[in-house]
Protein backbone atom coordinates (compact mmCIF):
# COMPACT_ATOMS: atom_id res chain seq x y z
CA UNK A 1 0.00 0.00 0.00
CA UNK A 2 0.76 3.53 -0.78
CA UNK A 3 2.89 5.40 2.19
CA UNK A 4 0.89 7.94 3.42
CA UNK A 5 2.19 11.72 3.14
CA UNK A 6 2.10 14.04 6.36
CA UNK A 7 -0.64 16.53 4.31
CA UNK A 8 -2.63 13.40 3.61
CA UNK A 9 -3.05 12.13 7.13
CA UNK A 10 -4.57 14.62 8.56
CA UNK A 11 -7.40 14.37 5.76
CA UNK A 12 -7.30 10.44 6.13
CA UNK A 13 -9.17 9.19 9.34
CA UNK A 14 -10.81 6.77 11.59
CA UNK A 15 -11.78 3.86 9.19
CA UNK A 16 -13.32 1.74 11.84
CA UNK A 17 -16.89 0.40 11.41
CA UNK A 18 -19.80 1.06 13.85
CA UNK A 19 -21.60 -1.24 15.77
CA UNK A 20 -24.77 -0.95 15.40
CA UNK A 21 -26.14 -2.71 11.95
CA UNK A 22 -28.08 -1.44 8.92
CA UNK A 23 -31.88 -2.65 8.27
CA UNK A 24 -30.35 -3.99 4.68
CA UNK A 25 -26.96 -4.62 3.15
CA UNK A 26 -26.66 -4.94 -0.62
CA UNK A 27 -23.25 -6.33 -2.48
CA UNK A 28 -23.43 -4.60 -5.51
CA UNK A 29 -20.72 -5.94 -7.29
CA UNK A 30 -16.97 -6.59 -7.29
CA UNK A 31 -14.17 -6.07 -9.88
CA UNK A 32 -14.49 -9.67 -11.44
CA UNK A 33 -18.47 -8.24 -12.11
CA UNK A 34 -18.41 -4.68 -12.73
CA UNK A 35 -18.25 -2.98 -15.85
CA UNK A 36 -14.64 -1.94 -14.47
CA UNK A 37 -11.74 -2.92 -12.53
CA UNK A 38 -10.12 -0.89 -9.90
CA UNK A 39 -6.87 -3.29 -10.75
CA UNK A 40 -6.17 -3.37 -7.03
CA UNK A 41 -4.83 -7.20 -6.15
CA UNK A 42 -5.18 -7.90 -2.53
CA UNK A 43 -2.02 -9.49 -0.80
CA UNK A 44 -2.79 -11.93 1.51
CA UNK A 45 -4.23 -11.12 4.84
CA UNK A 46 -5.94 -7.94 2.88
CA UNK A 47 -9.19 -9.96 2.00
CA UNK A 48 -10.67 -9.10 5.07
CA UNK A 49 -14.17 -8.16 3.58
CA UNK A 50 -15.20 -5.50 6.45
CA UNK A 51 -11.73 -3.62 5.05
CA UNK A 52 -12.23 0.31 3.91
CA UNK A 53 -8.68 0.68 2.88
CA UNK A 54 -7.98 -0.12 -1.22
CA UNK A 55 -11.65 -1.43 -1.37
CA UNK A 56 -12.38 -3.44 -4.03
CA UNK A 57 -16.40 -4.60 -3.55
CA UNK A 58 -19.16 -2.13 -3.60
CA UNK A 59 -21.42 -2.74 -1.06
CA UNK A 60 -25.11 -0.45 0.24
CA UNK A 61 -25.53 -0.36 3.92
CA UNK A 62 -29.50 0.92 3.69
CA UNK A 63 -31.04 2.33 7.11
CA UNK A 64 -34.53 3.10 6.18
CA UNK A 65 -36.60 6.30 7.13
CA UNK A 66 -38.42 6.50 10.60
CA UNK A 67 -42.00 5.51 9.55
CA UNK A 68 -43.93 8.24 11.48
CA UNK A 69 -41.67 11.20 10.20
CA UNK A 70 -40.66 9.94 6.50
CA UNK A 71 -40.47 12.74 3.60
CA UNK A 72 -40.05 10.61 0.96
CA UNK A 73 -36.36 11.54 0.18
CA UNK A 74 -33.69 8.91 0.36
CA UNK A 75 -29.58 9.71 0.35
CA UNK A 76 -26.76 7.68 -0.90
CA UNK A 77 -23.80 8.74 1.88
CA UNK A 78 -20.26 8.82 0.27
CA UNK A 79 -17.41 8.78 2.91
CA UNK A 80 -14.34 10.62 2.14
CA UNK A 81 -10.70 8.96 2.79
CA UNK A 82 -8.59 10.77 0.22
CA UNK A 83 -9.89 7.72 -2.39
CA UNK A 84 -7.46 5.15 -0.78
CA UNK A 85 -9.96 4.33 2.04
CA UNK A 86 -13.28 5.06 3.65
CA UNK A 87 -14.12 7.34 6.91
CA UNK A 88 -17.26 4.96 6.90
CA UNK A 89 -18.23 5.48 10.42
CA UNK A 90 -18.39 9.42 11.50
CA UNK A 91 -18.88 9.63 8.03
CA UNK A 92 -21.25 7.13 6.94
CA UNK A 93 -23.21 5.10 9.46
CA UNK A 94 -23.61 7.89 12.35
CA UNK A 95 -24.97 9.93 9.55
CA UNK A 96 -26.81 7.46 8.22
CA UNK A 97 -28.93 6.67 11.65
CA UNK A 98 -29.47 10.34 12.70
CA UNK A 99 -31.15 10.72 8.94
CA UNK A 100 -33.04 7.96 9.04
CA UNK A 101 -34.50 8.56 12.52
CA UNK A 102 -35.33 12.28 10.80
CA UNK A 103 -37.56 10.83 8.34
CA UNK A 104 -35.15 10.35 5.42
CA UNK A 105 -33.67 6.59 4.22
CA UNK A 106 -30.08 6.60 4.15
CA UNK A 107 -27.46 4.26 2.33
CA UNK A 108 -24.05 4.00 3.40
CA UNK A 109 -22.06 3.76 -0.19
CA UNK A 110 -18.86 1.65 0.58
CA UNK A 111 -17.52 2.14 -2.77
CA UNK A 112 -14.11 0.47 -4.92
CA UNK A 113 -11.15 3.07 -5.11
CA UNK A 114 -10.31 4.26 -7.83
CA UNK A 115 -6.50 3.45 -8.05
CA UNK A 116 -6.45 5.73 -11.02
CA UNK A 117 -9.18 4.77 -12.65
CA UNK A 118 -11.98 7.44 -11.86
CA UNK A 119 -14.56 5.63 -13.75
CA UNK A 120 -15.09 2.92 -11.11
CA UNK A 121 -16.07 4.98 -8.15
CA UNK A 122 -18.62 6.85 -10.67
CA UNK A 123 -19.79 3.67 -11.71
CA UNK A 124 -20.86 2.52 -7.96
CA UNK A 125 -22.38 5.84 -6.89
CA UNK A 126 -24.66 5.44 -10.33
CA UNK A 127 -25.52 1.96 -9.72
CA UNK A 128 -26.67 2.74 -5.80
CA UNK A 129 -28.69 5.84 -7.07
CA UNK A 130 -30.13 4.02 -9.37
CA UNK A 131 -30.94 1.16 -6.60
CA UNK A 132 -32.54 3.68 -4.34
CA UNK A 133 -34.86 5.13 -7.17
CA UNK A 134 -36.13 1.50 -7.62
CA UNK A 135 -34.15 1.40 -11.38
CA UNK A 136 -32.44 -1.55 -10.67
CA UNK A 137 -33.25 -4.73 -8.06
CA UNK A 138 -32.22 -4.87 -4.45
CA UNK A 139 -33.99 -2.18 -2.59
CA UNK A 140 -37.29 -3.03 -2.92
CA UNK A 141 -39.35 -1.50 0.26
CA UNK A 142 -36.55 1.46 0.55
CA UNK A 143 -36.63 3.10 -2.55
CA UNK A 144 -37.69 6.97 -3.14
CA UNK A 145 -38.70 9.10 -5.64
CA UNK A 146 -36.73 11.50 -4.66
CA UNK A 147 -32.89 10.02 -4.42
CA UNK A 148 -30.43 12.58 -3.63
CA UNK A 149 -26.44 12.20 -2.79
CA UNK A 150 -24.33 13.22 0.15
CA UNK A 151 -20.77 13.22 0.80
CA UNK A 152 -17.12 14.28 2.63
CA UNK A 153 -14.24 15.12 1.48
CA UNK A 154 -12.86 12.88 -1.54
CA UNK A 155 -16.66 11.39 -1.09
CA UNK A 156 -17.56 15.25 -1.64
CA UNK A 157 -15.84 15.18 -4.65
CA UNK A 158 -17.46 11.24 -5.50
CA UNK A 159 -20.85 12.90 -4.70
CA UNK A 160 -20.08 16.51 -7.25
CA UNK A 161 -18.95 13.72 -10.07
CA UNK A 162 -22.37 11.95 -9.73
CA UNK A 163 -24.11 15.05 -9.86
CA UNK A 164 -21.86 16.93 -12.77
CA UNK A 165 -20.68 14.00 -14.53
CA UNK A 166 -23.05 11.19 -14.12
CA UNK A 167 -25.22 10.03 -16.64
CA UNK A 168 -28.14 9.38 -13.55
CA UNK A 169 -27.97 12.52 -11.72
CA UNK A 170 -29.25 13.27 -8.35
CA UNK A 171 -32.38 14.96 -7.01
CA UNK A 172 -29.85 16.81 -4.75
CA UNK A 173 -26.73 17.17 -3.24
CA UNK A 174 -25.32 17.99 0.15
CA UNK A 175 -21.30 18.09 -0.01
CA UNK A 176 -19.61 18.34 3.41
CA UNK A 177 -15.93 20.06 3.27
CA UNK A 178 -15.33 18.89 -0.22
CA UNK A 179 -12.88 17.92 -2.56
CA UNK A 180 -13.65 19.66 -6.40
CA UNK A 181 -10.16 21.32 -7.73
CA UNK A 182 -7.15 20.11 -8.46
CA UNK A 183 -5.44 23.55 -9.24
CA UNK A 184 -1.98 23.98 -7.51
CA UNK A 185 -2.45 25.62 -4.02
CA UNK A 186 -6.33 25.15 -3.54
CA UNK A 187 -7.02 21.11 -4.05
CA UNK A 188 -6.10 18.15 -1.62
CA UNK A 189 -3.79 16.80 -4.39
CA UNK A 190 -3.38 13.03 -2.88
CA UNK A 191 -6.76 12.46 -3.49
CA UNK A 192 -6.42 13.38 -7.19
CA UNK A 193 -3.37 11.20 -7.38
CA UNK A 194 -5.54 8.57 -6.33
CA UNK A 195 -7.89 9.18 -8.53
CA UNK A 196 -6.56 9.75 -11.52
CA UNK A 197 -2.88 8.74 -10.82
CA UNK A 198 0.29 10.16 -9.91
CA UNK A 199 1.10 10.45 -13.99
CA UNK A 200 -2.17 12.75 -14.25
CA UNK A 201 -1.79 15.29 -17.22
CA UNK A 202 -3.06 18.84 -16.40
CA UNK A 203 -6.31 18.04 -18.85
CA UNK A 204 -7.33 15.28 -16.51
CA UNK A 205 -7.00 17.69 -13.45
CA UNK A 206 -8.59 20.20 -15.27
CA UNK A 207 -11.55 17.30 -16.07
CA UNK A 208 -12.20 16.44 -12.87
CA UNK A 209 -11.94 20.02 -11.29
CA UNK A 210 -15.45 19.77 -10.51
CA UNK A 211 -16.17 23.67 -11.02
CA UNK A 212 -15.64 23.41 -14.67
CA UNK A 213 -18.32 20.27 -14.80
CA UNK A 214 -21.44 22.47 -13.46
CA UNK A 215 -23.81 22.65 -15.96
CA UNK A 216 -27.85 23.94 -15.35
CA UNK A 217 -28.70 20.11 -15.17
CA UNK A 218 -26.79 19.83 -11.81
CA UNK A 219 -29.33 19.60 -8.85
CA UNK A 220 -29.93 21.73 -6.00
CA UNK A 221 -26.74 21.71 -3.68
CA UNK A 222 -25.96 22.37 -0.01
CA UNK A 223 -21.92 22.96 0.79
CA UNK A 224 -20.49 23.14 4.01
CA UNK A 225 -17.17 23.85 5.04
CA UNK A 226 -14.91 25.07 7.73
CA UNK A 227 -12.97 28.24 7.63
CA UNK A 228 -9.65 27.39 8.97
CA UNK A 229 -9.73 23.81 7.05
CA UNK A 230 -6.23 23.26 5.73
CA UNK A 231 -6.63 19.53 4.20
CA UNK A 232 -9.02 20.99 1.75
CA UNK A 233 -9.60 24.85 1.81
CA UNK A 234 -12.79 26.50 1.88
CA UNK A 235 -11.76 27.77 -1.50
CA UNK A 236 -13.27 24.33 -2.83
CA UNK A 237 -16.94 24.86 -1.61
CA UNK A 238 -16.72 28.25 -2.84
CA UNK A 239 -15.72 27.82 -6.37
CA UNK A 240 -18.53 24.95 -6.72
CA UNK A 241 -21.19 27.23 -5.44
CA UNK A 242 -20.12 30.35 -7.99
CA UNK A 243 -19.96 27.86 -10.72
CA UNK A 244 -23.81 26.40 -9.66
CA UNK A 245 -24.89 30.14 -9.43
CA UNK A 246 -23.43 30.92 -12.34
CA UNK A 247 -25.63 27.81 -13.76
CA UNK A 248 -28.90 29.26 -12.02
CA UNK A 249 -28.61 26.23 -10.10
CA UNK A 250 -30.18 26.73 -6.29
CA UNK A 251 -27.56 26.12 -3.67
CA UNK A 252 -26.65 27.67 -0.23
CA UNK A 253 -23.02 27.89 1.19
CA UNK A 254 -21.91 27.64 5.20
CA UNK A 255 -18.46 28.05 6.31
CA UNK A 256 -18.25 28.08 9.57
CA UNK A 257 -15.64 29.83 11.56
CA UNK A 258 -13.88 27.03 12.85
CA UNK A 259 -13.82 23.22 12.74
CA UNK A 260 -10.69 22.08 10.40
CA UNK A 261 -11.02 19.11 8.74
CA UNK A 262 -12.80 16.30 8.55
CA UNK A 263 -15.46 16.61 11.15
CA UNK A 264 -17.95 14.33 10.16
CA UNK A 265 -20.78 13.30 12.90
CA UNK A 266 -18.25 14.07 15.86
CA UNK A 267 -20.25 16.01 18.16
CA UNK A 268 -17.14 17.77 19.31
CA UNK A 269 -17.26 19.73 16.11
CA UNK A 270 -18.48 23.35 17.61
CA UNK A 271 -21.60 23.72 15.08
CA UNK A 272 -22.42 20.28 15.23
CA UNK A 273 -26.28 20.92 16.40
CA UNK A 274 -26.31 24.11 13.90
CA UNK A 275 -25.38 21.85 11.12
CA UNK A 276 -27.50 19.36 11.84
CA UNK A 277 -30.37 21.68 11.88
CA UNK A 278 -29.29 23.46 8.70
CA UNK A 279 -29.20 19.82 6.19
CA UNK A 280 -32.61 18.85 8.02
CA UNK A 281 -34.08 22.69 7.37
CA UNK A 282 -32.70 22.22 3.61
CA UNK A 283 -34.04 18.97 3.16
CA UNK A 284 -37.36 20.32 4.20
CA UNK A 285 -37.27 23.46 1.55
CA UNK A 286 -36.53 21.55 -1.36
CA UNK A 287 -39.25 18.95 -0.39
CA UNK A 288 -41.95 21.14 -0.64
Amino acid sequence: MKKLLPAAAAVLFAFAATSQEPAATLKIWDNATAPHSNRIVLAPGEDDPARTIRTTETELCIYPADPARATGQAVVICPGGSYLGLAIGHEGHDVARWLSQNGVTAAVLKYRMPNGHPEVPLEDVQQALRIMAGLEAGATGFTADKVGIMGFSAGGHLAATASTLGAFKPAFAILVYPVITAEPGKGHQFSFDNLLGEDRTAEQSEYYSLQNRVTEATPPTLLFHSDDDTGVPPVNSALYYEALKAHGVKASLHIYPMGEHGWGFHTTFPYHEIWKAAVLDWLREINR
